[in-house]
C-alpha cells in the first residue's frame, strides 16, 4: 500500500475509517471453512494485534500522522449477507460480537500499510464497542452503561438514553 492522506468522510465525523482485525477475520476463516479476502467486512483499515470490538469509545490511536478515536461499532446492512452468499449471515455476525470500530479523525495525516499503531489517550470507562453491540442487538439492559462515555456518538447516545428511560 502506499502511503495515503488520512481526511475526515461524508459518511459523517463518527464514520470516517472503519476498521476490523485481521485476527477477526482469521476467526471468521475458521467459522466459514474458506479465506477471506481484506476488506470483505467493509473495513477500510485492517489492524493487526489491536482488540478493535474491544476497543473504548473515545479512545485515541496515533497511526502513521494521523489521530483517530474509536466512536461506535459497525452493525451492517443486508449487502454484507449478500456479499457473504448467506443471507442469514447478519444474525451470525450479530451474535460473534465482533463488529470492528468506526473511527474519527481527530487530526487528518498520512497512513501506510506497516505503520505502526500506537495508543495515545484511553477514557476512563468500559465502554466499548463490542458492549454497545451487544447492548443494540441483544441485551438492552446494557443501555445505561453506554451513557458514561462522553464521547459516544449522537446517533447511540439518543438510543442509549431511550433504551435506558
Amino acid at each position: 500500500m502506499t502511503r495515503r492522506r488520512i481526511a475526515a468522510s461524508t459518511a459523517g465525523v463518527d464514520k470516517a475509517v472503519y476498521a476490523y482485525a485481521r485476527e477477526d477475520t482469521a476467526w471468521w476463516e475458521g467459522e466459514l471453512g474458506r479465506p477471506l479476502e481484506y476488506g470483505t467486512f467493509g473495513e477500510n483499515l485492517t489492524l493487526e494485534g489491536i482488540d478493535v470490538s474491544g476497543a473504548l469509545v473515545g479512545e485515541r490511536w496515533r497511526a502513521g500522522s494521523t489521530l483517530l478515536e474509536v466512536s461506535e461499532p459497525r452493525l451492517p446492512c443486508w449487502k454484507l449477507g449478500v456479499k457473504m452468499g448467506d443471507p442469514g449471515f447478519l444474525k451470525r455476525f450479530a451474535k460473534a460480537l465482533r463488529p470492528g470500530a468506526y473511527l474519527r479523525v481527530i487530526e487528518e495525516g498520512e497512513l501506510e500499510a506497516g505503520d505502526s499503531i500506537d495508543l495515545v489517550e484511553r477514557p476512563d470507562h468500559d465502554v466499548s464497542v463490542r458492549l454497545i453491540a451487544e447492548a443494540v442487538l441483544g441485551d438492552h439492559a446494557l443501555a445505561p452503561r453506554l451513557l458514561a462515555a462522553s464521547a459516544l456518538s449522537a446517533e447511540y447516545r439518543r438510543w442509549a438514553e431511550r433504551a435506558a428511560a
